[in-house]
């Protein structure tokens, strides 16, 4: 131990004895609620410093990301809490959210994820239709010059834009076709290249 370290530890607990003192001092007929509402603070305390020490594995928990192993060319996308698969791609150097849908055909846009993407939503013609979960709605296709997952980088990606009101975009088969490989089980959906 150094000596400022010894110094530091004896201040502290002067620090603590004195306040301590001034509690007891002035509470002195009522110390037992004193100590009462002192072990709630200190258990306040505790709790907080728990929750800080563990809130990367609880953050992990409520949303796991998804991780690429270059050595394998694998990428792996954890279950999320809601029983789905999602993954961040990157169109055109832009992020955006896709619920994984292996019963969807195509890869499919909102036209918020379009315009993030630099599609010109002006310029589509939405002749296109698909069947969702909401009914019949229009599409129009695009093309994303470049698409990024993880280390893995496609070209010139057909994509849909849905004319309608959509959450989330779409990951379909005409992008999951492009891997080897793709399998599910232990929670989290493995993708080979």
């Amino acid at each position: 131990m150094t000596s400022d370290l010894i110094g530091q530890t004896a201040y502290l607990v002067l620090l603590l004895v004195a306040i301590s003192g001034y509690f007891i001092s002035e509470n002195r007929f009522s110390l037992g609620q004193t100590l009462r509402h002192s072990l709630i603070w200190i258990f306040i305390f505790v709790g907080a410093l728990a929750v800080v020490g563990l809130w990367q594995n609880v953050k992990n928990d409520i949303s796991p990301r998804q991780t690429y192993m270059s050595e394998t060319d694998q990428i792996t996308l954890p279950r999320a809490y809601d029983g789905h698969f999602y993954a961040q791609l990157m169109l055109n150097g832009n992020p955006v959210d896709f619920v994984i849908d292996t019963g969807a055909s195509n890869v499919v846009l909102t036209k918020k994820d379009a315009e993030r993407a630099g599609i010109d939503l002006s310029a589509l013609r939405f002749f296109g239709r698909a069947m969702t979960a909401n009914g019949q709605t229009r599409t129009a296709p695009a093309r994303i010059a470049r698409v990024e997952l993880e280390g893995i980088t496609d070209f010139n990606v057909e994509v849909w834009v849905n004319e309608g009101e959509m959450s989330q975009s779409l990951l379909g088969n005409t992008y999951l076709q492009r891997f080897d490989k793709i399998e599910i089980g232990q929670n989290e959906m493995v993708l080979t290249r």
